[in-house]
């Protein structure tokens, strides 16, 4: 996960908050949540250990 990663992620997060979509992350790699977590990515998108539970929550 880089920047363009990243940035991908926030552009889409921002574009189906405007029709009151959701984004959910299933089963990241431990590089990948530990990248989301240090720029405060989990904090508004969701991530999930599993599809299942990325689904349900």
């Amino acid at each position: 996960m880089d920047s363009v990663g990243i940035n991908i992620l926030i552009a889409a997060y921002k574009a189906v908050s405007k029709v009151e979509g959701w984004i959910r992350l299933a089963a990241p790699s431990a590089s990948v949540l530990r990248a989301l977590q240090i720029v405060g990515i989990d904090d508004f998108i969701a991530c999930r250990p599993t599809l299942r539970e990325a689904l349900a929550a």
